[in-house]
């Protein structure tokens, strides 16, 4: 036996149509199936919630249906298999899903529709990511015509009220106790139409242009940040909102640098002998001073030296980060005779003292190959 459809939605007799839809928005997100994937009952149970509300939300079935109960549906009349009636269900069903789904572009009653959103790539050096920049860009975008003002109708007419469905933007049609909504045929939903087109833009309202933009790229930014400039995407159409432009950022690998966060990093490469004796060089950095590294005697390759505030600025903030220096040691090549020769007399006079590091690994690689024959 069916439920009282009062009952299903939770709401008494006498619940104007505020109250039912309240009802219904509430039961409807807590039991569509999207939401609860693979329950039966669930599924169910939101059929029926369907069913009441499209009963009791047309003045005609909730009379029938105060007067005969479910009777009044029986033999020929009602509702589908899946519990769906016609047209009003789906736009309430776009009013509550609408968000979960994505979203929809939607039109306005005078048809007026939003303009689409817009990307543009943009490159810029790590330089210019340290510091900042203003950048002028040129974007080819559609703008709303000003022969028409965005009308779409030819200057010194105007766009009529449809006839179909006298402006609604969508028709009904009857039969007994129910009825069917759908978007007017006539009017594709817009309420209006344009007798007399623009020529300019062919009655569309809106015009392709290209337009210079200035863009705010602020010190310290990172590759892949977006920018979003609100109203500067494609016009409307018939005098609709104008969608945004987002910018894309992307920074160019740099021969020197390497960023990470707002950590610098740089590889330089020093003489054995730098490395051996100690010495100093001096580097280069973003905000255009130098400064002076000092190489500690007996500096092992890959040795790090940090330059604390000489990273990158962080985004909107005060603090900067770090420029982090790896020396790599270099072997020396096309040795004259000369050259060899002392390095042969340093061999002859080199003690484990000075490559401790290697006397040790050689030794421990010695020890493990003995203990093989000790087995």
């Amino acid at each position: 036996m069916k439920a009282d459809f009062y009952e299903t939605l939770g709401v008494h007799k006498g619940a104007d149509e505020k109250e039912l839809k309240s009802a219904f928005r509430k039961l409807a997100m807590q039991f569509h199936p999207d939401r609860n994937p693979g329950d039966a009952t669930c599924e169910h149970r939101f059929k029926e919630i369907n069913e009441a509300y499209e009963t009791l939300k047309d003045p005609q079935k909730r009379a029938a249906y105060d007067r005969f109960g479910h009777a009044a549906f029986e033999n020929g009349g009602g509702f589908g298999a899946n519990g769906f009636a016609g047209g009003g269900f789906a736009d309430i069903f776009e009013d509550i899903f609408g968000d979960m789904m994505g979203g929809r572009q939607r039109r306005s009653a005078n048809g007026r529709e939003r303009g689409a959103d817009l990307r543009y790539n943009m490159e810029i050096t790590l330089e210019e990511a340290f510091s900042g920049k203003t950048a002028q860009i040129r974007v080819p975008v559609s703008v709303s015509c000003v022969e028409c003002s965005g009308s779409g109708a030819k200057p010194g007419t105007q766009p009529v009220t449809c006839t179909m469905c006298s402006g609604s933007g969508r028709v009904r049609a009857s039969q007994g106790f129910f009825s069917i909504e759908r978007t007017c045929p006539q009017c594709q939903g817009r309420g209006q139409m344009i007798k007399d087109p623009c020529s300019k833009c062919s009655g569309q309202g809106r015009v392709v242009e290209e337009r210079s933009l200035s863009v705010n790229i602020p010190a310290g930014i990172e590759d892949g940040t977006r920018i979003r400039l609100a109203g500067e995407g494609e016009a409307g159409l018939r005098g609709g909102p104008s969608g945004d432009l987002y910018i894309f950022l992307s920074v160019k690998p740099h021969e020197l640098f390497q960023r990470d966060g707002a950590d610098l990093y740089c590889k330089v490469p020093i003489s054995m002998t730098t490395a051996a004796l100690g010495g100093s060089f001096e580097v280069a950095t973003l905000d255009g001073t130098q400064t002076r590294v000092k190489v500690p005697e007996g500096s092992q390759n890959g040795r790090q030296f940090r330059l604390k505030g000489k990273g990158m600025p962080v985004l909107r903030q005060p603090a900067v980060g770090d420029l982090f220096i790896q020396v790599a040691v270099e072997t020396p090549q096309n040795l004259t005779r000369r050259q060899r020769e002392l390095l042969e007399e340093f061999e002859k006079l080199s003690s484990h003292d000075n490559s401790p590091q290697s006397s040790g690994f050689f030794s421990r690689m010695k020890d493990f190959f003995e203990s093989f024959g000790e087995r």
